[in-house]
């Protein structure tokens, strides 16, 4: 710093710390000569600093979307794992966690329930829920939701051919979300269930600076790799000021169906141990089992199909506890 001053400049300064010996505003004195003309650029720059941030925040409060809630919606919970290729689609990640939690939800006649597809570049709900076709129109021209197994549900997927790739823009991500989230006829809804895609980008603070949620919750694998994002996915949340209602841990355990032995193939308890970290509840634990995986494929999924299997039980202690939480946040 002081390689770029003149012999001029310096001195002048250097007198002036010499013979003007001076306190800052925070009560703290100056020293005199090149420590104390250092110590007032430090104080200066910490100043500037300050007021930056300052400034930083007032501009991201202005630029922040109001949140307006979804017409007929009284609670929306998102369900998210931060990263891809934890069993979201085919065996009990966030779309299952998703549709047994609505599935359960939607058994007392009181209470209806729909689910948000918001992964717009890989929808899977329509397989899952074993949906087709193109929603039609309401009088006020928006899309009514499909349902099934006493589920509204709207997705990407019903708007696209089944093999056609959405290859898009960030705008026209964001346009399409904006059009899931403001022009669907959902009626009343006790519930609305949002699966999100994974990752921390645009989409996931679209939905969240744009419309109150009740709670967020993390389906991770016990796998070191996957329990990275979630943690990301969790503090994400947090910073947003969504209650993170729990983490669920997918393919806990594999059970041979010959022998009954059980083998932690993806590690064992490290979502539990995160929540831990986290200070959040632990949800539950869904087992790694090929019936899962075949009704998902069929679109049947477990809780549907064997209500009285282990894995349907698994999954309705996890609904009972997102529940559960939800009544403790939001009251």
């Amino acid at each position: 710093m002081l390689a770029h001053l003149t012999y001029s400049k310096l001195s002048r300064l250097l007198r002036m710390c010499v013979n003007k010996p001076s306190v800052l505003g925070t009560g703290t004195e100056i020293n005199s000569g090149v420590s104390g003309w250092l110590q007032l650029k430090r104080y200066q720059r910490s100043v500037d600093s300050n007021a930056l941030q300052e400034r930083q925040k007032q501009q991201m409060a202005r630029g922040l979307p109001k949140q307006k809630p979804i017409a007929g919606v009284k609670q929306v919970v998102v369900v998210a794992s931060g990263k891809g290729g934890v069993g979201k689609s085919t065996t009990a990640g966030p779309k299952e966690a998703c549709f047994d939690l609505e599935r359960l939800l939607s058994n007392d006649p009181s209470k209806a329930v729909g689910l948000l597809d918001a992964d717009v570049y890989g929808p899977s709900i329509p397989k899952l829920m074993n949906l087709k076709g193109n929603p039609e129109l309401s009088d006020n021209n928006r899309m009514i939701p499909l349902t099934n197994y006493g589920v509204r549900c709207m997705s990407m997927g019903f708007l696209v051919e089944d093999v056609a790739p959405i290859v898009w823009r960030g705008l026209m991500v964001m346009s399409a979300i904006e059009r899931l989230l403001r022009q669907v006829d959902w009626g009343s809804l006790d519930y609305l269930v949002v699966d999100m895609p994974p990752g921390t980008g645009d989409v996931q603070l679209s939905i969240t600076q744009n419309i109150p949620i009740a709670g967020a919750v993390i389906v991770s694998t016990p796998q070191d790799v996957a329990l990275l994002d979630a943690r990301r996915g969790a503090e994400m949340f947090r910073k947003v000021n969504v209650p993170v209602l729990g983490l669920v841990q997918n393919m806990s355990v594999f059970q041979c169906p010959n022998c009954n032995h059980q083998t932690h193939i993806f590690g064992s308890d490290g979502a539990r141990q995160l929540a831990d970290t986290l200070e959040v509840q632990f949800l539950g634990d869904v087992p790694l089992h090929l019936n899962i995986r075949e009704t998902s494929d069929r679109g049947q999924p477990v809780v549907v199909s064997s209500p009285d299997s282990p894995e349907a039980a698994a999954y309705r202690s996890v609904a009972s506890a997102v529940v559960q939480r939800l009544q403790e946040v939001t009251s």
